[in-house]
């Protein structure tokens, strides 16, 4: 059931994270699915840490995260700029990433922590009402 329940978390994550792309500049590449959903995952770890952080570290850390995912994934599929450009952002390392989207990832973060939290209840909750 533990794989079940992750599998589902990181289709909801990664679903969550094109859907997040689409709204914010109308595509999304394959790529951000998996991005999505590793993130989403590691941030309900985060989430679920213990001890637990204060709200604006766990915001500061959430973004981190998410950052350093983007980065892999830009380093891995996004060679040739094929995917995104932030060459021309402020702050921005080899055009993967960018202090604005980082500081985005911030309440995107918290508000995805909340939602994992949230859904796992849910699933937990389901898990022992059926079978």
């Amino acid at each position: 059931m533990k794989f079940l329940k992750t599998v589902l978390l990181f289709f909801i994550g990664g679903t969550g994270y094109v859907a997040l792309e689409f709204l914010w500049r109308g595509w999304s590449h394959i790529s951000m699915f998996f991005a999505g959903g590793v993130c989403f995952l590691l941030l309900g770890k985060l989430r679920n840490a213990r001890p637990k952080l204060p709200l604006p570290l766990r915001g500061l850390v959430g973004a981190g995260i998410v950052t350093m995912v983007e980065l892999a994934a830009g380093l891995l599929v996004n060679r040739g700029y094929r995917v995104w450009d932030y060459r021309n952002m402020p702050l921005n390392f080899h055009g993967q990433v960018c202090l604005p989207f980082f500081l985005l990832w911030i309440p995107v973060s918290l508000g995805a922590m909340g939602f994992h939290n949230f859904l796992q209840k849910r699933i937990s909750r389901q898990g022992r009402y059926s079978a």
